[in-house]
């Protein structure tokens, strides 16, 4: 299982989160296996894994305002839909 996750997270440059939801598993097995357990197996394979993994941890903070984007913008379009006067993160408390 190792090597199938290894590979899969090389060929689609995925997220750990994505990775353990392909092989139906824990973000904390995916990780700990990557991290803990690949680099004993095969160092060539590790350092591939790991710069991916590097390079999603470096972009997680522009995903996560890229889907906070998403979500807001879904908001505005439904306040549009229902005619409400108040839309955006104030309309809900936030």
């Amino acid at each position: 299982m190792i090597y199938e996750i290894a590979e899969y997270i090389i060929a689609t440059e995925c997220t750990v989160r994505k990775a353990a939801r392909h092989f139906n598993v824990s973000r904390t097995t995916v990780h700990d296996l990557m991290v803990k357990r690949l680099p004993k197996e095969s160092s060539l394979l590790a350092n591939k894994v790991a710069r991916i993994l590097a390079r999603n941890k470096a972009e997680r903070h522009l995903r996560g305002g890229q889907a906070t984007k998403e979500k807001w913008r879904k908001v505005h379009v439904q306040c549009n839909k229902d005619h409400n006067v108040r839309c955006g993160p104030h309309a809900f408390g936030l």
